[in-house]
C-alpha cells in the first residue's frame, strides 16, 4: 500500500510541475496581451481567440497529465492485462469512475490519488480560465507597462 502512495505521490508531483509550467505560460501570455479597442466584431473575435487558445492549451495539458497516469499504471501493472490504461486513467482523473475497470488490489490506492490530482488540477485550470475571462472582459487586459499601479492609489 505504501508503494502505491509513493508512486502516486511522485506522479502527482510530476503532474503538478507540468501544470505549473503550463499555468505560467498562460498567465504570462495573458499579462502581456493588450486587447485593442476596436469594433464590436473585432473585440469579439480577439477575445474569442484568447479564450479558445487558453482552453485548448489547458485541455492538451490535462491530456498529457492523464497520459502520465496511464504510463504509471502500465509501469506498475496496476490493471489487468489488456486494459485500456488511458480510459482507466481518464475515469480516475476526472472522478467519473464507472467502475468497469478496477485496479489490481496492490495498486488500489492509485485510483483515489489520481482523482485527487485531477480534481486539484482541473480546479486550478478553471480558476485560470475565469481570470482570463476577467482580464479580457471590457478591454481589461493591459500591457504590464500601462497597467495602473493600484497599490499606490489605495484601491
Amino acid at each position: 500500500m505504501w508503494e502505491a502512495r509513493l508512486v502516486g505521490g511522485a506522479t502527482s508531483m510530476v503532474n503538478l510541475i507540468i501544470h505549473a509550467l503550463l499555468m505560467a505560460i498562460v498567465v504570462r501570455t495573458v499579462q502581456r496581451l493588450s486587447v485593442a479597442q476596436g469594433s464590436f466584431i473585432y473585440d469579439l473575435v480577439q477575445r474569442t481567440v484568447v479564450i479558445v487558445a487558453t482552453g485548448t492549451l489547458l485541455v492538451a495539458g490535462h491530456y498529457v497529465e492523464v497520459i502520465l497516469w496511464a504510463f504509471t499504471y502500465g509501469l506498475a501493472e496496476a490493471a489487468a492485462p489488456g486494459t485500456d490504461l488511458v480510459y482507466f486513467a481518464f475515469g480516475n482523473y476526472t472522478t467519473l469512475g464507472y467502475g468497469d475497470v478496477l485496479p489490481v488490489e496492490r495498486w488500489q490506492m492509485l485510483g483515489p490519488l489520481t482523482a485527487l490530482n485531477g480534481i486539484m488540477l482541473i480546479g486550478w485550470s478553471t480558476a485560470v480560465i475565469l481570470e482570463v475571462l476577467r482580464r479580457t472582459d471590457h478591454g481589461a487586459v493591459k500591457s504590464p507597462k500601462t497597467a495602473p499601479d493600484t497599490a499606490k492609489s489605495g484601491s
